[in-house]
Formats: C-alpha cells, sequence, structure tokens
C-alpha cells in the first residue's frame, strides 16, 4: 500500500490497518498470547524494540504511548503552546530510551486495559486527524511546529506506519512459535 498523500487515504489506511492489526490479535492462540516474545535467536532482528517488546501488551501500549505523543504535541501546539514531538529530554537520536520509559510505565498495565487504551487513543488521533484538511496535512512547514516535514507525516507514523510495525511483530512471534 503507497504511503498516504491525502487526508482521506490517511485516515483510511489509519483504520484499515487498525482493523487487520486487531483481528490479527483477536486470532492469536492462547499459547501466542501467553508466551514471552524471543527473538534472541534471529541475528536481523537488531533493533532494539526486538529485544525490548516482550508480550502482545507491550506492542499495545506502545501504540497508545505514540498516540500520546501526536495528540498532545498537535493539540498543545494548535492551541499556542510551542512544544516538540518528542519530550525535552529527547531527540531523534534518544527516542530509543523514551520507549524503554514507556516500556517501563506499564509493566503493571494488564492487557485488557492496554486493549481498551489504544483503541481509545487510536479513535482520538482519527478524530483529530480529521479535523484538518489536506492541505494543512500534506503541506511541507504548513505549521511552523513540523519543522521541515508535514503534519501528515507524523500522523502517518504514529498510526498506519506503526501498525504495520505491531503487525509485523506480532506475526514474528506467531512464526518463531511454529
Amino acid at each position: 500500500m503507497a504511503r498516504p498523500k491525502t487526508k482521506e487515504d490517511l485516515i483510511s489506511q489509519a483504520n484499515e490497518k487498525f482493523l487487520k492489526l486487531f483481528q490479527h490479535i483477536e486470532s492469536m492462540s492462547e499459547i501466542e498470547l501467553n508466551t514471552e516474545f524471543d527473538f534472541s535467536n534471529e541475528p536481523s532482528k537488531k533493533e532494539a524494540h526486538w529485544s525490548r517488546d516482550r508480550n502482545l501488551r507491550d506492542v499495545l501500549v506502545h501504540l497508545y504511548e505514540w498516540h500520546q505523543l501526536l495528540l498532545n504535541w498537535v493539540n498543545l501546539n494548535i492551541s499556542g503552546e510551542k512544544v516538540t514531538f518528542l519530550p525535552e529530554a529527547y531527540d531523534w537520536k534518544t527516542y530509543g530510551q523514551m520507549n524503554i520509559e514507556f516500556f517501563k510505565k506499564h509493566q503493571k498495565t494488564d492487557l485488557s486495559l492496554a486493549k481498551l487504551l489504544v483503541k481509545e487513543s487510536h479513535e482520538a488521533a482519527v478524530k483529530l486527524t480529521m479535523t484538518f484538511s489536506n492541505e494543512e496535512l500534506f503541506t511541507k512547514q504548513y505549521f511552523d511546529w513540523t519543522g521541515t516535514t508535514t503534519l501528515g507525516s507524523y500522523c502517518i507514523s504514529a498510526m498506519p506506519s506503526h501498525y504495520d510495525w505491531a503487525f509485523k511483530k506480532l506475526k514474528a512471534h506467531a512464526r518463531n512459535l511454529s
């Protein structure tokens, strides 16, 4: 599927990929749901997230926290408070540590709450995205707070691209168990 270039495509992909992810989650076996992720025998899986996330809950709260980043960033900037997408302590070279903090924050969150949180935050992110025009979403530097890119790029990253990431991770976990 091509990267969205219109508001309609962005909303459509976000919803379709979220639905696909949750259909997969609902089809996961008890073994898949209850066995910790282990990608240690796969040398191609070097990125930190392969060892960070240990179960479905970890994946879902990661998505939820990235939705929160998007929602807070957009809402604060629209209201006139200039903030960066990533919290002040982080930048694009150190955001991996932020993801670890998200992981730690949610170790006592149960799976049912993680599902609820991510469903609600997905709906909120889509609803917020719908308030913007094509021009606002896909014109570079339309908003000074988006830097050199587009608001739509951030929305794509927090929604459909992240849903692809989660789906691939869950599929890889299932393959490891078969």
